[in-house]
């Protein structure tokens, strides 16, 4: 069975009317992306926060309608508002960079968040590509850099491999899922090593925030490399960042590396909004049983230890492994799944975190 594209996603769409215009939510200016993979439909319709409510209908009809369409295996259609910041999360001015220096980075960005890990292989980008989508489903304007310079993963869980456009000297973010996002992978071959020394990894990471034209952003999140080196510093001396999220898995080891993340914060005046605990448990989706494999709950009782928030625990799911390696997150391809539920509410709790006035964003500049 075909599946229908881009121009036959819209043309669908054009039987939904906007109430306030009286128009078809296309010719209105509603419809901001539309996205298809295998099956798969995801659908961005701009809207403020003013109006979301009455938003919400027509957003519901445009779930169904496309869900129904032959070859069409789920659709999820999302309000965004990148024209209109909603009001709950603060977006001050960018404060001068101390000493008089370099102006900070991302002035327009309400909120950036970086989620970081204090070791590899506990699945950071995983947790921070699904937040951002979740955000976004949340009614965000979101934006999602890829700060890994080294192991690039956007592109790939993104589904993603071209590059961005170019409009004068400002480079255009990638639209996927929701998202305006940014990686060095958009930029090389997926194989090619990145040989480089730190200035180059600073200098690279420095152009990814000032020389793509993110606009008008609520959030946007930082995928951080694991560690504690060149690119986390850069971050916090360049970036005003509202704070960061790191992620663990239960074991000790993994612990052990979380905490010296959350120092390395903490030396840096970054505050930490919380620990997610993720790979926290598994549940055969055969017979129902659980199965704590690394362990259960030592990020929780490591962030009553050190005094920050625990943020919620994402189970080990062979699902949210498979959406990720085909592209599609599975807070975007499946959202009514058990993985999606856990990162929504990983993110519910980081919005309230962020409506608490922490302090936003500074601007893109490069020297």
């Amino acid at each position: 069975m075909p599946i229908p594209d881009e121009q036959a996603l819209r043309k669908a769409l054009r039987t939904i009317i906007d109430p306030a215009t009286g128009q078809d939510v296309v010719a209105a200016g509603l419809v901001e992306q539309v996205q298809t993979r295998d099956g798969l439909v995801h659908v961005s319709l701009l809207t403020d926060r003013a109006h979301a409510a009455g938003m919400e209908p027509v957003r519901r009809q445009a779930e169904a309608l496309l869900g129904g369409l032959p070859g069409v295996r789920n659709a999820t259609v999302v309000l965004t508002a990148h024209k209109a910041a909603p009001e709950q999360i603060a977006q001050p001015k960018a404060p001068p960079a101390p000493g008089g220096g370099r102006p900070r980075l991302l002035a327009d960005v309400g909120a950036v968040v970086a989620v970081a890990s204090g070791k590899g292989g506990v699945g950071k980008s995983t947790v921070a590509i699904n937040l951002a989508v979740a955000l976004s489903r949340l009614g965000l304007s979101v934006g999602l850099l890829d700060a890994d310079i080294y192991g690039p993963s956007l592109p790939r869980m993104l589904g993603l491999s071209r590059k961005p456009e170019l409009r004068g000297d400002r480079m255009q973010p990638l639209l996927a899922w929701g998202l305006k996002a940014m990686s060095i992978g958009f930029l090389v071959e997926e194989e090619t090593p990145m040989i480089w020394r730190g200035p180059m990894v600073m200098g690279a990471l420095e152009q990814m925030m000032g020389q793509v034209d993110w606009g008008r952003l609520d959030v946007m999140i930082v995928d951080m490399p694991p560690g504690t080196g060149d690119a986390q510093l850069t971050m916090a001396q360049r970036v005003a960042l509202a704070g960061a999220v790191i992620v663990s898995t239960p074991q000790d080891i993994a612990l052990l590396d979380a905490r010296r993340g959350v120092r390395m914060f903490e030396k840096t005046s970054v505050p930490v909004l919380g620990l997610v605990e993720n790979m926290s448990y598994f549940h055969c989706p055969a017979c129902g049983h659980r199965a704590e494999i690394f362990g259960h709950g030592g990020a929780r009782a490591e962030a009553r230890r050190l005094g920050v928030d625990f943020l919620g625990e994402i189970p080990l799911l062979l699902d949210i492994r498979t959406a990720a390696d085909a592209g599609a997150p599975i807070v975007a391809s499946a959202p009514e799944s058990d993985g999606a539920r856990a990162f929504m509410a990983v993110a519910e709790g980081l919005q309230a975190k962020l409506a608490g006035g922490r302090a936003a964003g500074p601007r893109i500049v490069v020297e």
